[in-house]
């Protein structure tokens, strides 16, 4: 039976994974695009067994309990333009969690990471775009080994510009599904651009959409998240962003 391992560094909230990671790390067990749900907080430092399922996904397990499933998923989805790296800079600069954030220690977005430590990924909209878009530089510890990210960071980068593209207002959402394709993994050190859009949303569900490009912007990895609000839950209790 196959496991996965957690690191601190790789939080979302400070006492569970993020979401992305933890789909992207579940999706390299797998030998297709799946779509990941996540059904309790993934913890840290923890071994969790990871089972295969009669339709070729995956169950991990903490025990017997379970944490989350992935099962195999074809992921359709339509992909705005890439802004210019320059605008994605300026965008950056309006990120709403500057002025608030509820994670500031989240590996991908938090606002309390160093370089070299956390992705710093920012997500700020471009109004007349529809989107949000951040700039990122991929630092030497995501390297592969082959000089590019691994495909968990990558997965892990696509997670949270889609909360700030459903929730510019902050507002509290669960990471209920993810489900990534990496066309390509990018290189240590480029210049890179997120962007991320709102898809639907209905009640207290919304959907997104994020995309990863590479520096000549050529689109190189792309997601589809489903959130949901709660109807009410303390911090302690909530999955990860």
């Amino acid at each position: 039976m196959q496991s996965v391992f957690i690191a601190t560094r790789f939080r979302g909230p400070s006492d569970s994974s993020n979401g992305g990671y933890f789909a992207g790390l579940v999706a390299t067990l797998a030998d297709r695009t799946v779509s990941v749900r996540l059904l309790k907080p993934p913890p840290l430092e923890t071994a969790l067994a990871v089972s295969t399922l009669e339709d070729g996904g995956l169950r991990v397990l903490r025990g017997q309990e379970p944490i989350g499933e992935a099962h195999p998923e074809v992921l359709a989805l339509t992909v705005p333009p890439a802004p210019d790296y320059l605008e994605a800079v300026e965008a950056s600069r309006h990120y709403a969690g500057f002025r608030q954030h509820r994670f500031p220690g989240c590996f991908v977005c938090g606002t309390q990471r160093a370089r070299g430590d956390g992705l710093r990924i920012f997500a700020g909209p471009i109004a007349e775009r529809g989107i949000v878009a951040a700039p990122w530089v991929p630092d030497a510890s995501l390297d592969a080994g082959d000089g590019k990210v691994r495909a968990e960071f990558m997965s892990a980068a696509l997670d949270c510009p889609g909360y700030y593209a459903v929730a510019p207002d902050d507002r509290m959402m669960l990471l209920a599904e993810f489900a990534a394709h990496v066309d390509r993994r990018v290189h240590i050190g480029e210049s890179c651009t997120l962007t991320g859009w709102r898809l639907s949303g209905s009640g207290r569900k919304h959907e997104a959409g994020t995309a990863l490009f590479d520096g000549k912007g050529e689109l190189c990895g792309r997601a589809r998240a489903l959130w949901i609000e709660p109807r009410a839950a303390t911090v302690s209790e909530l999955p990860p962003r």
